[in-house]
Formats: structure tokens, sequence, C-alpha cells
């Protein structure tokens, strides 16, 4: 019986690996807290510096130059130092952007503070998916690794409740000091809880330390932990050698899985959801709506996030991620449908909330519940890191360009062409349906190392598999 049959029997995951899983996916909170808890400090922070539009939306944006700096370096210190030590110091990132946004002087530091927070969260979309894969049974993996996804959507919607909370407590001036200054807490809680739990056995077997390997793999409920750490030296061997430790990602071999990665990073923002989020109010009143209540539908919103990520994860590991994937598309592209007649004909602007609603419920346990999980299975151990790393960063890339494009295009309801972006991102769901159907492997249930033997098909190219795919049909006919 292999490692992986004997693992899969665990009825459920004991309260070690849970623990490991909810501290590490902490990271999620904290980046979905800090993209967001900007929003409750805008109008104080416009008038405080005089900000013009541009200044305003450069301040804001600031952070995503952060994450993707963050995002394209995660990958060398995660191999060489490891991946729980990363992700303390991107605890540490963390803290020390809240607390100096809280005590900014000026303009500058204040966006020199929003760029720190940004590499924490740039670091933390690549090793906390990492981590979660790597320490995290086949069986499990797909709901353990969905937690970060989970707190991602739970720390924007506690992020709203904060600046909703403390919006209705006097603090003057300084409210904007509060409101961005209060994730120390939490950053500083990530830092504490990191130090209760081990190293990813994965990287641990990467730098010849099997022993501890196998003693975490027993923590973590594996019924045969020698087989497991001898399933995994072998595939290492396999790959490169048993005492090579680097190895280049962009190689004829990883064809697949780049393109997967790539591929799935990007259409979770071509759906529009960063158009959505940022710009949620100026939708709303270029549809002709006379007022937004900001605070109170932030929260209405960040409520169904999290509810439609709750589903995604607990179904994810049943149906699947290529059904969820599809699903989702589906959703959002009929959604998006709707919102760009609204917006074509200028009529109906009452069915735009609930359209927006299902929008962001598709979204959620679909693209969203799918996305680190997914990037972090397909890549084989040697280039796992760097696979993560050219999905995270492809992902913000994207996130940057969509938030940046979309006010260029944005028209009011019944102007020519004020539908353009809606039916762009409905025509790119109908992209994502076409490439998930024809290429994307499901995952679910699956070690590892055999998902990396699945897609390289000893190894093939992305080409050769597609030239296997036609061969194949053309027998069967």
């Amino acid at each position: 019986m292999t490692a992986s049959s004997t693992q899969d029997k665990t009825a459920s995951p004991n309260s070690f690996l849970l623990r490991c899983s909810l501290v590490a996916a902490l990271g999620g909170l904290l980046f979905g807290f800090d993209t967001v808890v900007i929003s409750g400090a805008q109008n104080q922070l416009k008038e405080l510096f005089q900000l013009s539009g541009f200044t305003q939306g450069f301040m804001t944006a600031s952070a995503l130059i952060g994450t993707v700096i963050g995002a394209l370096l995660a990958a060398r210190p995660s191999d060489a130092l490891g991946r729980k030590r990363c992700l303390q110091w991107a605890g540490v990132l963390f803290f020390v952007s809240a607390a100096g946004c809280a005590f900014a002087w000026d303009f500058w530091s204040l966006i020199v503070f929003r760029v720190i927070g940004g590499l924490g969260i740039g670091g933390s979309t690549v090793i906390c998916p990492l981590y979660l894969a790597e320490i995290s049974p086949a069986r499990w993996r797909g709901r353990l690794g969905a937690f970060f996804q989970f707190n991602i959507v739970l720390g924007i919607l506690v992020a709203y409740l904060s600046n909703y909370l403390l919006g209705l407590v006097d603090f003057g001036a300084a409210e904007w000091r509060w409101k961005l200054g209060v994730e120390a807490l939490p950053a500083l809680l990530f830092w504490l809880l990191l130090r209760n739990i081990p190293e990813s056995p994965r990287w641990l077997i990467m730098r010849g330390r099997a022993d501890e390997a196998s003693h975490v793999f027993a923590e973590t409920g594996v019924e045969n932990p020698a087989a497991q750490v001898a399933t995994i030296q072998a595939s290492l061997d396999e790959e490169t050698g048993a005492k090579k430790i680097s190895e280049p990602l962009f190689r004829r071999i990883h064809a697949l899985p780049v393109f997967l990665a790539v591929s799935v990073a990007m259409f979770n923002q071509l759906d529009g959801i960063n158009a959505l989020l940022y710009y949620l109010s100026p939708i709303f009143g270029m549809a002709g709506f006379d007022k937004v209540s900001g605070d109170l539908q932030s929260v209405f919103i960040g409520a169904t996030n999290l509810v439609f990520t709750m589903l995604g994860m607990a179904i994810i590991d049943r149906v699947g991620r290529k059904t969820l994937l599809l699903g989702g598309a589906i959703g959002t592209g009929l959604c998006l449908l709707g919102v760009a007649w609204i917006f074509t004909i200028n009529q109906y602007q009452g069915a735009l909330v609930w359209l927006l609603v299902g929008y962001i419920a598709c979204h959620a346990f679909g693209q969203g519940a799918v996305i680190w999980v997914f990037i972090s299975e397909v890549f084989p151990n040697q280039v796992r890191s760097k696979g993560q790393v050219l999905g995270s960063s492809t992902h913000w890339i994207m996130a940057a360009a969509i938030s940046w494009l979309f006010p260029v295009f944005a028209k009011n309801a019944g102007e020519p062409g004020a539908g353009i972006p809606f039916y762009f991102f409905a025509a790119m769901m109908v992209l994502q349906v076409t490439v998930v159907l024809r290429w994307y492997p499901e995952t679910k249930g699956v070690p590892l190392e055999e998902i990396q033997k699945r897609l390289s098909g000893k190894n093939k190219s992305l080409r050769d598999v597609a030239c296997d795919a036609r061969v194949f049909i053309l027998n069967r006919r």
C-alpha cells in the first residue's frame, strides 16, 4: 500500500494538521485586511494631503507595487530559508506597515509603509498556499488549501467592519491612523502563532532532513510516514537528482504547469473582480443611483464574498477544482451580461444590485476558491515555489492592469459604449470555459507527486499533450 493511499484513509484532519493549516492561512487574513482597509480612510487622507485624483489613485495602488515585488522575490528565500521562516518575516512586514501607517508623518512616509505592507501581501500569496499544499494530505488538500482564500475574504470583511466600527468612535483627525494601524495586532498574533507550527515536510526533505519530515508527517496523521518520505524523495531524485536543489522553471518539461498557473491567475482577474471591488460606488453612480451607502454596502458585499467562499471550500474536494472553475465562470459571465445590458439600455437599474451580488457569489465559490489551491498543486516539488511566484505575480500584475484601465473605459449608463467593459469581462469568461474544458486536469484527491507525473506525461510539453489529445480523438473516431 502506498503512502498516499494510507494517508487518504484518514476520516478527517487531526487537530495538529488543522492548527498548522489555520495558523499558516492567517497570512491570507492579513492580506485581505491590508488590501482594502485604506478604503475607510480615503476621504480624510484626500483632504489632509490635498490629493488630486491621480495622487489619490497612486496612494490607493501603492500597496500593489510592493505586492508585485514581494511575489516576484518570494521563491528564493522560501527555498533557502524555509516556508515557515519566510511567513514569519511576512508577519514582520505586516506589523511594520501597520505601525508605520499609524505614525506616518507625511504623504511619502505613508506610501513607503503601504509598499512595505504590499511586500508582505505578495510574499504571503506565494508562501501560504505553498505551505498548505505541502503539509496537507491529498484528500484534504483542497479544503485546507482553501483556508487561505477563506481568510482573504474574511480579512476583507473584518477590514470593512473595522472601518465601520472605528468610524462610530469619535477619533477626529486621527481616525485614519487608527483604521490603518489596528492591523498591527493581528500581525503580531500571526508572528507569535507561527512559532508553534513545524516547517513544511517537503521542504525538509529537499534540504536532506528526512527524519524531521517523517516526524511532521506522523503528527499530521499519515499512517506510514517513512513510505511518504520515500515517495517524495524518489520524486525529487527523478526530477533533478538527489543533490540538486534548484531547477529552472521555464523548461519544456514544465510547459503545461506554467500554462495552467498563468491562465488561472489571468482568468481570476479577467472577470473584472478588481473593477467591482475598487469601483463599486462609481459603478452604482454611473448607473444612475444618487447615493450608495459606502461602509455598510461594503460589509454586505464582503459578507456575500465570505459565505460563498465557504461554500466553495465545503465542496472543492467533492466536486473538484475544474467543476468549480466552470460553474463560477458561467455564473459570473451571465451576471456580467446582465450588467452590460443595463448599462447599454439604461433601464432596470433596480436589478443591478442583485446582479452584482450574484456576480461576487459566483466569483467567490469559483475562481476565488480555486486559484491558490490549483496553482500550488500543478508544479513539481523542485519548482513549486517558483511556480507559485509565477502564478501570484501574474495575478497581481493583472489586478493592477484591470484596476488602472477600468476607469479609462467606464461610462455612465446609456452613453455609447457604456456596456463594453462588462461585455469584455463576460467574453473572457466564455474563453475561460473553453480553456478549462480543453486543457485543465482535475486534481482533487490526487497526491502532489502523482499530479506531477500526470502533467509531465514523462515529461511532455504542452504541444506534445495537444498532439496526443488529437491522436486520441482521431483514433476514437
